[in-house]
């Protein structure tokens, strides 16, 4: 499941949701952790924000404390009132007893910190009645670079969580209007934090985490684009050298990987298969360093291979019978990890 983070102490956009629905998404987090001044617009923020998800049939997910909920007017024994306000689950924050969460399992979803919990403390839970069902685990964000978690620590846990049948959250960062004070993205994995959206998001759908959230409020329209094709085909984003060419418009509608995976690059299947290159002269130009995510063309030096096109995985030297026509942009390279034989691609180039 995908998911995007609204935060109430902007405007509440319900374009800017829909936007983010009709791509797919069916999840919303906020977070209730509310200055004292903003108390009675943060409380109405929420019931706008429910409204729209209940409209939407998306899930709100609201991260609160009890400080929070006292702002709201509320207290632990009614926590339930946010159900009336579209509020459909409650990221519970350290220090709530473990009587309060297993009564709120039973009537609506929980989500427990994985920074805090153990294994000790879960089997209390559920051996005091926690209902599974309702009841997820989801990782916190790090906005300070150098803070985010490790892929091996992440991992473990995540196994130990879904070796009790509960469901597993992470965060991703998005690539637009990074939320502050520090703009430096809002992953889970720390590595993610130079990683592009969809890149991101790839390598926990690899790990096979349950639901993915975007952590800063919004994405560019290309990586909404690149989340929306996930299920069906990899996208990748490059710039382009030189004119545009068939090669490029290829790239473009998309193509696949050979079945006979290559260490080195992944091939085009269509790219020679097609003959769409057959009777056209390919000059050598632009013949550079071939670095990882270098998108190319072999050239009439070829001979028989000329018209292929292939994109390295890794770094090649300089070849005067390979034009690169393209490079993957950074962010997205690490997607090259995840094209394997047979595998549909597509570029967009920007």
């Amino acid at each position: 499941m995908l998911g995007v983070s609204v935060y109430l102490r902007d405007r509440i956009k319900e374009e800017e949701i829909r936007r983010f629905h009709e791509a797919g998404f069916c999840s919303i987090f906020t977070s209730l952790h509310i200055p004292e001044e903003d108390a009675a617009a943060y409380r109405t923020n929420l019931q706008l924000l429910g409204s729209i998800a209940a409209g939407l049939k998306m899930e709100l997910i609201a991260d609160i404390s009890t400080a929070s909920m006292e702002k709201l007017g509320l207290d632990w024994n009614e926590a339930e009132t946010v159900l009336d306000w579209g509020v459909t689950g409650l990221r519970i924050d350290y220090g709530i007893e473990d009587a309060v969460i297993i009564r709120l399992s039973q009537k609506m979803k929980v989500a427990l910190n994985a920074s805090t919990l153990t294994e000790d403390h879960l089997g209390k839970l559920l051996s005091g009645g926690l209902h599974t069902a309702n009841t997820e685990v989801w990782h916190n964000f790090y906005p300070r670079p150098e803070t985010g978690l490790a892929h091996s620590d992440f991992l473990a846990k995540n196994m130990l969580f879904q070796s009790y049948g509960l469901k597993v959250q992470a965060f991703i960062p998005g690539d637009r209007n990074l939320r502050g004070p520090l703009y430096q993205g809002l992953p889970t994995l720390e590595r993610h934090r130079a990683y592009g959206t969809f890149a991101a998001f790839t390598e926990l759908k690899a790990y096979h985490v349950d639901k993915i959230l975007i952590g800063d409020p919004d994405v560019t329209d290309e990586t909404l684009e690149q989340l929306k094709e996930a299920g069906t085909i990899i996208t990748l984003r490059a710039k382009a050298f030189g004119d545009r060419t068939e090669a490029h418009e290829l790239l473009e509608k998309g193509t696949h990987n050979r079945p006979d995976l290559a260490r080195d690059v992944i091939r085009s299947e269509e790219s020679r298969m097609s003959g769409m290159f057959e009777e056209a002269s390919i000059p050598p130009f632009n013949c550079i360093d071939r670095n990882k995510g270098a998108i190319t063309i072999d050239n009439d030096l070829y001979m028989r291979y000329k018209g292929e096109i292939q994109i390295t995985r890794r770094t090649l030297p300089q070849d005067d019978k390979v034009n690169v026509i393209g490079q993957v942009i950074p962010e997205d390279v690490p997607l090259l990890n995840y094209i394997e034989g047979g595998s549909p691609f597509r570029i967009i180039w920007i």
